[in-house]
């Protein structure tokens, strides 16, 4: 088959190589997957460069999320046929033709979701619902502003605190990514963060500020929201795009009462393995009625394309690799 292997950790996806290698076989417990879709995520780059907090033994195959349909059976594997049309995460990496998962891992994929969309869909969405749901317990009504609203876990954000009742104003640095947004999401409010946008954020929300604040921006971008935040608001940190961890003034935090929240879904889930399967459930439960967006489906040639596309950020919602065009 062929696949992107990882032989060494460098800069600039210099250790990657596509390669024809033998399949993986699925042990005891396991379940081979022709992989007809696999969404690219940012720890899928960090990986290539080691820079990743999970860093597989070389030479390893890259990406977590995929969906396919099941081509062989391990030991002991019940509630699956060959032929299932399946998502879930990989063991054995994505960005292959055939890849092997636990079968614990895997779910049948929603007849509602293309294989690129399913493949797109669970860390993107799961990162959304324990941020809003679990850490800050968003209430039908509340302003949420969602920074970084064209990428994979903002856009997963807008649906799902619109889908949940808030009301919302997606921020980005792109006129053109929010117009997109716009017209396929629908939130209340857009707002361009170039420039600044804390007296816009307050002038949405009637002087009060937002409620919530989703953040995987970091740097500048957390800096001003916690000058257009609510009394009593909460700001989930999601994570550092901007490359700058941010620090917190917190007498600022005293006079208006804010909190801020870290949030990691998986480790959540670990955490708390209850909860963490209520998520889950949770979200593909809601599968049907949210709309992840797959920006562009690249073939399994172009991998170099399709990590450069969310390296640049010109993402709107997810990049897949298809090892089937």
């Amino acid at each position: 088959m062929r696949a992107l292997l990882v032989e060494e950790l460098a800069p600039e996806y210099g250790g990657c190589a596509l390669k024809e290698i033998e399949p993986p076989v699925a042990g005891p417990g396991e379940v081979q997957v022709k992989v007809r879709a696999a969404a690219v995520n940012f720890p899928d780059l960090l990986q290539t460069r080691g820079e990743y907090q999970h860093k597989p033994p070389l030479p390893f195959i890259p990406g977590l999320e995929i969906s396919g349909e099941v081509s062989a059976l391990g030991e002991g594997v019940e509630g699956f046929q060959i032929g299932d049309p399946v998502v879930g995460g990989a063991r054995i990496g994505g960005f292959s033709e055939y890849a092997v998962t636990p079968a614990a891992a895997l779910r049948r994929k929603p007849e509602g979701l293309s294989f690129s969309q399913a493949a797109g869909y669970a860390t993107a969405y799961l990162t959304a619902y324990v941020s809003l749901v679990r850490r800050a317990a968003v209430e039908p009504g509340e302003w949420v502003l969602v920074h970084g609203a064209a990428g994979g876990v903002g856009l997963a954000a807008v649906d799902l605190a619109k889908h949940l009742g808030c009301k919302v104003i997606a921020a980005s640095a792109s006129d053109e990514k929010l117009a997109v947004v716009q017209a396929e999401y629908q939130p209340d409010a857009i707002v361009n963060v170039t420039g600044g946008f804390r007296e816009r954020v307050k002038e949405i929300t009637g002087g009060r500020g937002a409620d919530v604040i989703y953040d995987p921006v970091g740097g500048d971008v957390f800096d001003e929201s916690i000058r257009c935040i609510a009394f009593d608001g909460r700001i989930l940190s999601v994570g550092f795009a901007s490359g700058r961890q941010p620090v917190l003034p917190v007498n600022i935090a005293l006079i208006k009462g804010f909190s801020v929240m870290g949030v990691r879904a998986g480790e959540y889930g670990r955490q708390f393995p209850e909860k963490g399967r209520e998520n889950t459930a949770a979200i593909w439960g809601m599968a049907g009625q949210m709309k992840p967006r797959v920006d562009r489906e690249y073939p399994l040639a172009d991998w170099r394309a399709a990590f450069d596309s969310l390296a640049d950020r010109k993402v709107i919602g997810k990049t897949i690799v298809r090892p089937d065009l």
